[in-house]
């Protein structure tokens, strides 16, 4: 199959699987149908799947990876030891782990074609994550509290592993708790990547954006905690400070320069 038809095979079987999308149109633009196909993973719950979706699945999103282009931790140069800087779509790195910044429900972003990471890591892992997302829930009984992080498999992303973390939500004033929370967040990924045998994590800036945590700060904390953490535990392992917006480029430029 050519990755149109995957396309359209994927639409239509997501379309099949609610009665209120089965009289859908699929638009003939390719970026339309992308973007459709992407709202119907965002908003489906987790569930089963037949084999044959999950192959075809697999292979488009691996394929629309492979043509965004990966960027392999081994093509990265770090700015201290074992402490790396890149800009960049995080769900294109090769390593051991990313980090996301979930939200309490752990489930992934359901708003069709939202701009946060939660989405994207979600959209292009496959529908595999939100389904073992909802096992880890189910299991642990409760939400996710806020500085802690679980681990799943990366499935279609071409990292091993996704780490998943909860950062604090800023209102108003930044408060000393916010900013405890935020290093717990770093410390707990660590923390279960060690525990894992993961040699390698590429971080989010957690918190920024979506949660109004000050750029900045969030940065200081970041790299402070990472530093305190490998000092502390004689920890070999490879961090990747993962930017999106250039002025966060410029702040970890400056904190690690």
């Amino acid at each position: 199959m050519t990755q149109d038809e995957r396309r359209i095979y994927l639409i239509k079987a997501l379309l099949s699987e609610e009665t209120e999308y089965r009289d859908m149109e699929i638009p003939m633009d390719a970026q339309q149908q992308k973007r459709l196909l992407r709202a119907l993973f965002n908003v489906r719950m987790p569930k089963p799947v037949s084999g044959p979706f999950m192959e075809i699945q697999d292979a488009y999103l691996q394929e629309e990876s492979r043509q965004k282009g990966i960027t392999d931790l081994s093509d990265l140069t770090p700015l201290q030891d074992g402490i790396y800087l890149w800009q960049g779509d995080i769900t294109t790195i090769r390593c051991g782990a990313i980090v996301n910044a979930a939200n309490s429900q752990m489930l992934g972003c359901f708003c069709p074609n939202h701009g946060c990471i939660d989405n994207a890591i979600h959209t292009y892992a496959g529908i595999q994550l939100r389904v073992a997302c909802a096992e880890l829930m189910a299991w642990q009984g409760h939400e996710e509290e806020t500085g802690r992080a679980k681990i799943t498999p990366a499935f279609n992303l071409p990292c091993d592993y996704v780490l998943h973390t909860v950062g604090p939500i800023v209102s108003g004033r930044l408060t000393g708790r916010d900013k405890e929370l935020l290093a717990s967040c770093y410390r707990s990924c660590l923390d279960l990547a060690d525990q894992n045998g993961i040699r390698s994590v590429a971080f989010c800036c957690v918190s920024t954006g979506e949660f109004h945590f000050p750029n900045d700060k969030a940065a200081q904390i970041a790299v402070s905690t990472v530093k305190n953490y490998k000092e502390q535990t004689n920890s070999e392992i490879e961090v990747i400070f993962n930017v999106f917006k250039d002025i966060d480029l410029q702040i970890y430029r400056n904190i690690l320069r």
